[in-house]
Parts: structure tokens; C-alpha cells; sequence
């Protein structure tokens, strides 16, 4: 039995993009590529034929290279490495942060227990403080 058409023109694209003999693709080493340079739909390559899609990039290693999506895969691995480092020095400075408004608010609350401790005393002296006059207001 011979192969079906598509396959056929499916593995003629992988010889031409592969040494270079481009004729309908801008010869990237990616599924897309090789379904437009093949002539045929990408999920031919993705759902009927994935040997032709695994043999594309077994040979494409096999020569030192890397596909398309194996290259952007990386780049973005790179990226999130970074965000991933950005992110961890963004948490180490709030759990500080959190440290020290959990020590603000119990020193403030002990300060508080205080003043209301001293406020519920009987004998008390309680003083109005003098206020200060408001700018610009002539009394």
C-alpha cells in the first residue's frame, strides 16, 4: 500500500526545509512551517499524522538544531525564571513589611491597653491641653 498523498507531500517538505529548498514556507523549523510548505492543513501534522510530525523533529535535533516551538518554549522558560526571582524578592520584602506592622500593632495595642487602664483610674487628673489658634483667623 502506498502512502496517501498528503503524506507523501508531507515528507517532500520536510526534505526541502531541511536542506534549505524552501518553495512555499519561510522555512522555519516548526509545525506551521511544514504544513505550509507542505501544502497540507497543520492538523494533519497534529492529529493524523504525528509520526511525520515526530520524525520532523527527531531529524531536526538529530542535526543540531532546534525547532521553532522548542526555541520559544526556552525563551519563555527563561522569562518566567526571571519573574519567578523578581517575585521572590517581592515576597522576602513583604513578609518583612508584615513583621514589622504585626510589631507596630502590638506595641500600639499594648499602648492602648495602657491609656485605657489609665483613663478608667477615679482620682485622674484629667487637663485640657491648650490649643493653638488657627492661621489666619483673627479672634
Amino acid at each position: 500500500m502506498s502512502p496517501a498523498p498528503d503524506e507523501r507531500r508531507i515528507r517532500a517538505a520536510i526534505g526541502r526545509i531541511l536542506q534549505g529548498t524552501l518553495q512555499h514556507s519561510n522555512g522555519a523549523l516548526t509545525i506551521v512551517a511544514l504544513a505550509q510548505e507542505a501544502g497540507a492543513p497543520r492538523n494533519a501534522l497534529t492529529q493524523r499524522h504525528l509520526d511525520l510530525k515526530n520524525d520532523f523533529y527527531a531529524q531536526v535535533r538529530a542535526r543540531g538544531q532546534m525547532p521553532g516551538s522548542e526555541i520559544r518554549l526556552r525563551q519563555q522558560i527563561v522569562k518566567l525564571k526571571e519573574l519567578r526571582a523578581k517575585d521572590a524578592i517581592e515576597l522576602a520584602q513583604l513578609r518583612t513589611d508584615v513583621e514589622h506592622l504585626v510589631r507596630a500593632v502590638n506595641q500600639l495595642t499594648a499602648h492602648n491597653r495602657q491609656l485605657l487602664h489609665a483613663l478608667s483610674q477615679p482620682n485622674l487628673p484629667v487637663r485640657a491641653l491648650p490649643t493653638q489658634p488657627h492661621l489666619g483667623r483673627s479672634h
